[in-house]
């Protein structure tokens, strides 16, 4: 696996988005901080309703209404990303920093043809034209620039394993498989060479072994590209797998972070552990013990630790103050004021 770079290409800063309801802001999004460095695959984790892929359309700025960024900020190679117009985020979101949603049948369009998909990401941002970045090869006029772009939508269709990709240029999305479409939705967000890729759950609908080739593929354009990669999955094991370093989301905060081996091997805060324990593992005999209780009301957030109502380790100050994160080793961080506790019965 490609080791990530030291310098973070994305540093999301005390980032924080809310929807509004009828008893107050939901939030979806609160006050989390990360950073993402160059080579490097970051897993977001954690149950449904946490708040993961919210902090990706965030860092997109494609928050749908009525939700609103309500702070914080997201560097992107030293340019902060909430503080940009419509248009300037327009030239930045696939150029720069693009994106894998979740359902590869709902992201693409059924009217058009799969090639045409591929080549309008990059002839929206003029890639392919004289001149432009990724045009290598092109021509001046724009009959040239179509044949370019044309043919770099077959290499990118060959490259995510689609087979005959000339042939199924033309074809339109119904005509591939759901693990087919997901690798045209993988071209579509490379066409434009973006430094960073932001996957929202790209194998929840897809069998186990068509799971395995699509993060493969991710794998292997991570290792030959560089390209950064932030996924969002609620599969810990597989992000112990597939990733550098994981992030723990609870109720739209990051309750844990460090590399996937210690995160895997050594959790540190009471909601990892119980995570870990619900999940089938092979060859393990034991019972799962499912997490007690349910996600909280974001809107309704109990106070202190948001974790603390279905916490078998609670104690007085976690009701009543929340904890930040604060390292347990070198790189290895956890937002519990009993992390002592928690390591310890490991």
């Amino acid at each position: 696996m490609r080791q990530a770079d030291a310098t973070p290409i994305l540093d999301v800063r005390n980032l924080t988005t809310h929807y509004p309801s009828p008893v107050g802001p939901v939030k979806a999004v609160n006050d989390v901080s990360l950073s993402l460095r160059e080579g490097e695959i970051l897993g977001i984790v954690g149950e449904s309703g946490c708040g993961k892929s919210a902090l990706l359309l965030s860092v997109m700025r494609l928050v749908p209404f009525p939700g609103r960024i309500v702070g914080g900020s997201a560097f992107l190679e030293g340019q902060d990303l909430m503080a940009l117009d419509e248009a300037a985020m327009r030239n930045v979101r696939g150029r720069k920093i693009a994106m894998v949603f979740q359902d590869p049948m709902t992201s693409l369009n059924p009217a058009h043809r799969v090639g045409q998909q591929i080549v309008e990401a990059m002839a929206v941002h003029g890639i392919g034209e004289s001149g432009a970045s990724g045009g290598e090869g092109a021509g001046n006029n724009g009959a040239s620039a179509s044949r370019w772009r044309r043919q770099r939508a077959i290499e990118l269709m060959a490259q995510v394993g689609i087979p005959h990709p000339e042939t199924r240029f033309n074809q339109y999305p119904h005509e591939f498989s759901g693990g087919q479409q997901q690798r045209i939705m993988i071209a579509v967000a490379l066409a434009c060479g973006p430094r960073v890729l932001l996957a929202d759950e790209p194998t929840t609908s897809l069998d186990v072994t068509i799971q395995a080739q699509v993060l493969e593929l991710m794998r292997k354009i991570n290792e030959e590209t560089g390209t950064a990669i932030m996924m969002v999955t609620h599969d810990l094991p597989l992000a112990g797998d597939f990733c550098h370093n994981i992030a723990v989301m609870y109720a739209g905060r990051i309750v844990e972070y460090g590399s996937a081996d210690a995160v895997m091997e050594s959790p540190a805060h009471p909601y990892t552990r119980a995570l870990l324990a619900s999940m089938p593992e092979f060859g393990r005999r034991e019972r799962l013990v499912p997490v007690p209780g349910e996600v909280p009301d974001l809107s309704r957030l109990p106070s202190g630790c948001a974790f603390w109502p279905r916490c078998a380790l609670r104690v007085d100050v976690c009701m009543e103050t929340r904890p930040e994160l604060g390292e347990v080793e070198p790189g290895h961080l956890a937002a519990c004021h009993l992390v002592a506790s928690c390591t310890a019965c490991a």
